[in-house]
């Protein structure tokens, strides 16, 4: 096979890029006509209409008993009407476990060359999969197209870099010789990098592409063969990137099963059936943590978690209210605070916010807050792209319920009209004041666009609960303002020893909410939070053993 070397210079860059944590973007992030041709966004647009109301049928898997679909579009509040075949879980486990004794056989370096080989084919697609993004999360187009198309392929790329190189770092083979005085013992020695055997992919409703690529791409380069559940409602994304690949597979004789789909429906999940068979050895998953420590417990497993988290902002000094508010703003707006990186617990001291114009008030500081929510979401040009759609409608629930919570309400929710789509499921954010007493409150994620302002005593009470919050309930995100030096590596000592990264005075075009492949690790694995980190080594070396065998030189002569 002559991929890997079609693709060599750029798994080398990948892979240096690994190490020097520098910015580093394999596929360009931006939808310019100028690098995906003139007409790569009408003609995605046009591939994602044509695709509804119809069949899925470009995968290469076998043994489809039935078709379904239930995704319905955020924006349109319609089904989408595609239908997907279904697999009995046993189908699917013995195409894995056929693939899986081709596939291990085949070389790291052939491996990385076919996969890479897909994230090209899946460059072609970037638009079309973020229109089906849109319409199954609700992500703005601009949010759908970036993490679903090319930072969701970056992440790819990390995972078969980071996976490439793990499976390199011990020779194959050696000859050992130990001296043995007059004499020395010689031994031919190898090892084999050994895949675990079949893994699940659980993927989530919001960011079905970005939330899934790490795993199925960290266990189809270290040898295993891959099982893709995504949710029932967000399914067309990820299928096509599962489509790519099977292609591909298939181009180069090899058994496309080696990735599968398994579609199920709301009424009838198999999650559960397929986390559960002892084939399974490996599981990725994206979600609530009530079913991420269900999936931890199931002996025999190696499980890769990205759960439920409470992140928190901790506001001290700055040196810009303004910028520093507006920046923050935008982070809850952003898709309507569905993200598991959004700020919830603001934490801001009673004696107020410390600036070179002097303190800004606690009740300053929120109508700050509420004025620059407001002003975003009244933005005809910026608030409806930005808020996007709400993918589910417990969110909504979820948003009226933050309304009768104990304390002052500073911002109701309410209903926006977007103006390209009038039937857009949409709500914006409410902000509530809670009293820094109160932690069963603000102790738990709050899932959408819900601000608290919790009054503190001082940033010493901030620090400790937000470290509190992080280190007993998770915590995949901080913020933190200061211009104090000793404050600000305090906070990042006690963050750090509750394993929550933190994002140090943003103000501008960078968000607390984004992380950059190649240089951010995406949770650390160290709270509740979660138990893995997209992509650190232990990321790809879990999914292999390394196994060696030896036996004494033959003398010739």
């Amino acid at each position: 096979m002559s991929l890997f070397n079609n693709h060599e210079q750029k798994i080398n860059d990948a892979i240096k890029a690994l190490h020097e944590r520098k910015f580093y973007a394999a596929y360009p992030e931006h939808p310019s006509p100028a690098i995906y041709g003139e007409t790569a966004d009408s003609d995605g647009q046009a591939k994602f209409k044509a695709s509804l109301g119809k069949k899925f049928e470009e995968l290469k898997q076998s043994g489809a008993t039935s078709w379904a679909g239930q995704e319905e579009s955020p924006y349109l509040q319609e089904s989408l009407g595609i239908s997907y075949p279904i697999f009995s879980t046993q189908t699917l486990l013995d195409n894995a476990t056929k693939a899986f004794h081709q596939w291990r056989k085949i070389s790291a370096r052939d491996r990385a060359g076919i996969l890479v080989e897909s994230l090209e084919r899946i460059k072609n697609r970037f638009f079309e999969i973020a229109y089906a993004t849109m319409h199954t999360t609700g992500q703005g187009y601009m949010m759908a197209f970036q993490a679903s198309g090319p930072h969701a392929a970056d992440r790819a790329m990390e995972a078969i870099a980071a996976g490439y190189e793990e499976l390199n770092r011990f020779p194959s083979t050696t000859q050992w010789d130990k001296p043995m005085g007059k004499y020395s013992i010689q031994l031919n020695k190898e090892w084999r990098a050994v895949p675990k055997g079949i893994s699940l992919v659980v993927g989530c409703s919001t960011f079905p592409t970005w939330n899934s690529v790490t795993g199925i791409y960290g266990s189809l380069i270290t040898g295993n063969t891959v099982i893709v559940k995504p949710h029932p409602g967000a399914i067309l994304p990820i299928a096509i990137f599962v489509a790519e690949i099977q292609k591909v597979m298939e181009e180069n004789g090899l058994d496309p099963n080696a990735c599968q789909l398994a579609v199920d429906t709301f009424d009838k999940m198999i999650t559960k059936e397929l986390a559960e068979n002892s084939a399974i050895k490996l599981i990725d998953y994206t979600g609530n943590s009530a079913f991420g420590n269900y999936l931890e417990s199931i002996p025999g497993k190696t499980v890769f978690t990205e759960k439920t988290g409470v992140n928190s902002v901790i506001m001290d000094s700055v040196e810009d209210i303004d910028k520093a508010v507006a920046n923050l703003t935008f982070s809850v707006n952003l898709y309507s605070g569905q993200m598991c990186t959004a700020p919830q617990n603001f934490f801001v001291p009673s004696t107020g916010i410390r600036t070179p114009n002097g303190i800004v008030s606690f009740d300053e500081f929120a109508q700050k807050f509420v004025d620059s929510v407001n002003g975003l979401v009244d933005n005809p040009k910026a608030g409806p792209f930005v808020l996007g759609a709400i993918q589910n409608k417990k969110t909504c629930d979820r948003v009226g319920e933050a309304e009768s919570i104990p304390g002052k309400i500073w911002l109701k929710s309410r209903t926006f009209e977007n103006p390209m789509f009038k039937k857009a499921r949409v709500i914006t954010p409410v902000v509530v004041e809670v009293d820094a007493s109160k932690t069963d409150i603000f102790s738990k994620e709050l899932f959408g666009p819900i601000a608290l302002l919790i009054k503190t005593k001082d940033t010493d009470e901030s620090i400790r609960l937000a470290r509190q919050l992080a280190q007993q309930h998770g915590a995949i995100s901080c913020g933190a303002y200061t211009t104090d030096a000793q404050v600000r590596e305090k906070i990042a000592d006690e963050m750090s020893l509750a394993a929550t990264p933190v994002s140090f005075n943003l103000v501008g075009g960078i968000y607390m909410n984004q992380n950059a492949a190649f240089s951010d690790f995406h949770v650390t694995g160290g709270n509740p939070a979660g138990n893995a980190s997209f992509t650190n080594p232990e990321y790809v070396t879990k999914r292999f053993t390394w196994v060696g065998h030896r036996e004494p030189v033959k003398v010739v002569g």
